[in-house]
């Protein structure tokens, strides 16, 4: 296996902050990785007028196994539009169709649900990552008068939505998970949600051992916060996928935990902590660095590293435990300490759960 090689975005505000608290821990590491920065972020397109080029996307599929994505979004770009082509163009031009979010609470102090423990929020949401309202299709006719129309078209493929739908199948059948929750709202959009329904019973017939089971996504979100132990395995749409992982976030202690992975498997992959630049709190060295890192651990995961994810995320959850964190979740510590305390613990030798 050759050194697999990552590019490191640290993009804007905290994120520069958190991506070098991950890169600190994959170095404890000490595997054969190679790490290189990239300067794409507002900063870059200030100087240079240019978010991120083709060229630089398909050397990025090219010649990097992953990229890890700290964060993007700047007041004197008020368009975000360097935010978009980065974000939503590697998303787009390298067809990176799972967005897989983990809900995993790591501390049962830290959720806002009464009487619950660590073992009855751990689930994890396939949202599909390429296709509906996120694709940019519509338009306005008579904007700024009385008569505007907005259209926003939702787009779904028997293609996108199958081959996320085998995705989350086959991720419950590799850890003999019973149940798989397809999530929409094909009361009120008939013929996009008829295409997810009968896709999941078709695709559902090739996993007999797992039942699937499809709610509205009002009724998901209601029964998450009820009783969020019933549920393991979720597959929806990305605009559904993307609020009920914010709300799964939540859930388990905050943004500030919150991991994910932008995947295509066997290609260059994207990997990123979702709780955004947070310009209010940048340069303070305040800012929650463990869903960076439970973001490259999910990396390493991806990257055929699995006993390393592990390490990795058993440390932060004995860094939370312990306190040895940033104020957001009850600690102390600063940015850069609290990322400490994560290498410490890896340092302290073999890890179990």
């Amino acid at each position: 296996m050759s050194m697999p090689r990552i590019a490191l975005i640290p993009g804007d505000g905290i994120g520069r902050e958190v991506v070098a608290e991950a890169e600190k821990v994959l170095r404890a590491l000490r595997l054969d990785l190679e790490l290189v920065r990239w300067p794409h972020g507002a900063d870059h397109f200030l100087k240079t007028g240019v978010s991120i080029t083709d060229a630089e996307v398909a050397e990025l599929e090219r010649e990097y196994d992953a990229i890890l994505l700290g964060a993007l979004g700047d007041s004197r770009v008020p368009s975000n539009v360097h935010a978009r082509d980065i974000l939503l163009g590697l998303r787009f031009q390298l067809d990176l169709y799972i967005n897989f979010r983990p809900v995993r609470l790591l501390d049962g102090r830290l959720t806002p649900l009464r009487d619950k423990k660590e073992t009855d929020i751990d689930f994890v949401i396939f949202r599909e990552n390429t296709e509906g309202v996120y694709v940019g299709m519509g338009g306005t006719f008579k904007r700024g008068t009385p008569d505007e129309v907005a259209i926003q078209e939702d787009v779904n493929t028997r293609k996108g939505v199958e081959r996320i739908i085998r995705a989350a199948f086959e991720f419950a059948r590799a850890q003999e998970i019973p149940r798989i929750t397809l999530s929409d709202k094909a009361n009120a959009m008939e013929h996009a949600g008829g295409l997810w329904r009968r896709t999941f019973a078709e695709v559902g017939t090739e996993y007999p051992e797992i039942e699937p089971e499809a709610l509205y996504v009002d009724m998901l979100a209601m029964d998450l916060v009820r009783r969020p132990e019933r549920y393991r395995v979720i597959v929806t749409g990305n605009l559904f996928g993307d609020i009920l992982s914010d709300l799964g976030a939540q859930l388990a202690g905050g943004l500030g935990l919150a991991a994910s992975a932008n995947v295509h498997p066997g290609r260059t992959s994207l990997f990123e902590p979702v709780h955004g630049s947070a310009p209010d709190i940048a340069g303070r060295g305040i800012a929650n660095p463990f869903g960076a890192i439970l973001s490259s651990a999910l990396m390493l995961g991806h990257l055929g590293f699995p006993d390393e994810q592990e390490r990795v995320e058993i440390a932060v959850r004995r860094a939370v435990q312990a306190r040895e964190a940033t104020p957001d979740l009850g600690g102390s510590l600063s940015t850069a300490a609290a990322g400490q305390a994560v290498c410490r613990y890896l340092s302290e030798g073999a890890l179990s759960p």
